[in-house]
């Protein structure tokens, strides 16, 4: 039998056996023992209590795939623009997310493979021989050998498909929780970004409200050296005076930690890292009327439960499937020479098929303890994954509450301190004609130094605020079926103190 007709010979085998493999796998298969999976059931009320919804309640149903845009540009700052940019591409949480993500899909590709057979080849070769020279030792003789194996475990039970569920599942959620990395450190970079512009608003306004103390005082001081007015006088102008320089060294040092805060949000050092001041202009995205449940669908967090719920739900067919026998199927094609080129002789070629029948018979339970814990794994997902909807519905309200809230306070806020500096000039100008003493100037001047820091920091906290719903919707509210949201920009951080 010549070579090529020998290949072809343990070749057409090895159609045979996996033919064979195919037919009897299509015999065997069938019956999954896994329940079917089931979105869990969640609180959906008819609508916002603070933001009642003009076109009805959708029922919530992860959609953490929908598009969120780029929120961070609903408040029209290009160096925050800059950073969020900084932030995906170096924050060391999202390249964590990023790797857990990838490892997920590596664990997919693994389980699923376990649905395929398993082929290995091996060959060996020896040589041996008598140690001596007399004339009747045995020559030397060879021995070589090949085998092409290969075994699998038909998946009658449906358990390794319940595995690649279970590990697609993980996977999802993993992206889930990439999503949310990005949105948390996104969020956090925005949110430290703004209290740093207003601390930069707070020290200009300090600067501006230093200079006014410092001629307040120089006045107080030529009025004492006249006769005019007496040593308290003096000394309470100074006591104004060097408080507020210290409270501007603390804003100094509040905004070098949060420019330490960014630093570590884009990835750097803060030794290499600087933030320099520019004007704060405190825009607020408008939030559109009667929002949509589907944004808080997005939520990444959800979405992440969700797949944690259905990762749960597969781990019960998985070990439900230990009730059935394993039916493991081998096959081997191999053969046994002297010679190398005998190998692939059909007279030297053995071949092999088997299967074998496992079937656990007593256990002591332990099987079914397996599934009812993974039945109390699946329902305490569920409980996570209900009380997760629970809460987003709740950050959710907290936000639409505290905004409108703050939007009010905002005009209100501006209005006491245009009252505040009023009083302060016209106090000022009561004291310098003698008529009122320096303890109701100062008074006066804490009040509408008071006044306006309270306006400045109300209007970081209708950012923060704004940035805290975005995060509780999954991410901003400008999807293309929304239409792009309208920005509200508000005035300038703060009037300058009147002296």
């Amino acid at each position: 039998m010549n070579a090529p007709f020998s290949s072809f010979a343990f070749f057409a085998s090895s159609r045979r056996f996996a033919l064979t493999s195919l037919a009897l796998a299509a015999l065997l298969a069938g019956c999954a023992v896994g329940p079917a999976y089931q979105v869990p059931t969640s609180a959906a009320p008819a609508g916002w209590k603070e933001q009642p919804i003009a076109d009805g309640w959708l029922p919530a149903a992860p959609a953490d795939a929908l598009d969120r845009g780029e929120w961070w540009k609903l408040f029209a700052d290009p160096v925050l623009d800059d950073l969020a940019g900084r932030v995906q591409v170096s924050n060391q949480n999202i390249a964590a997310a990023v790797a857990n993500y990838t490892q997920a899909q590596a664990l997919v590709r693994g389980e699923r493979a376990a649905l395929f057979p398993s082929v290995s080849l091996s060959g060996s070769g020896r040589r041996s021989g008598n140690v001596g020279n007399s004339a009747d030792s045995a020559s030397p003789t060879n021995a070589f050998s090949a085998t092409l194996g290969a075994s699998w475990t038909p998946d009658v039970w449906g358990r390794l498909r319940e595995a690649v569920s279970s590990a697609q599942a993980n996977a999802q959620a993993s992206e889930a929780d990439l999503a949310s990395a990005r949105l948390s450190a996104i969020g956090d970079l925005a949110t430290n970004y703004f209290s740093l512009r207003e601390t930069d608003a707070e020290i200009v306004l300090l600067e501006e409200t230093l200079q006014g103390y410092q001629r307040a005082f120089e006045i107080t001081s030529n009025r004492y050296a006249a006769g005019i007015v007496p040593q308290t006088d003096v000394l309470q102008a100074q006591t104004q005076l060097v408080n507020t320089k210290a409270d501007l060294v603390g804003l100094q040092r509040t905004r070098a930690t949060l420019e330490h805060a960014i630093a570590m949000l884009v990835g750097v050092a803060p030794a290499d890292f600087s933030l320099p001041a520019a004007r704060w202009t405190p825009t607020v995205p408008g939030v559109p009327t009667g929002v949509p449940s589907t944004l808080l669908q997005r939520r990444p967090d959800i979405a992440a439960a969700e797949r944690s719920v259905s990762s749960a739900n597969s781990q019960i067919g998985i070990a439900r499937a230990a009730y059935f026998p394993s039916i493991p199927l081998t096959a081997s094609v191999g053969s046994n020479a002297s010679r190398v080129k005998d190998l692939f002789s059909a007279s030297t070629t053995l071949w092999s098929l088997g299967f074998s029948v496992a079937q656990v018979v007593f256990d002591a339970g332990a099987i079914a303890a397996n599934v009812d814990a993974a039945k109390a794994g699946h329902e305490s997902a569920v409980a996570r994954y209900r009380q997760t909807v629970l809460t987003a519905f709740q950050a959710v309200e907290d936000q639409l509450t505290t905004g409108a809230a703050l939007a009010q306070q905002e005009g209100l806020r501006r209005e006491a301190t245009l009252a505040a500096d009023k009083t302060e000039q016209q106090l000022l100008n009561r004291y310098r004609a003698g008529q009122v003493s320096y303890t109701d100037v100062v008074t006066a001047q804490a009040a509408a130094l008071n006044a306006r820091r309270t306006l400045v920091q109300l209007q970081v906290n209708r950012q923060i605020s704004a940035i805290a719903l975005i995060q509780a919707m999954g991410g901003g509210w400008q999807a293309e079926w929304m239409g792009s949201g309208n920005a509200a920009t508000g005035q300038s951080a703060a009037p300058r103190a009147q002296q």
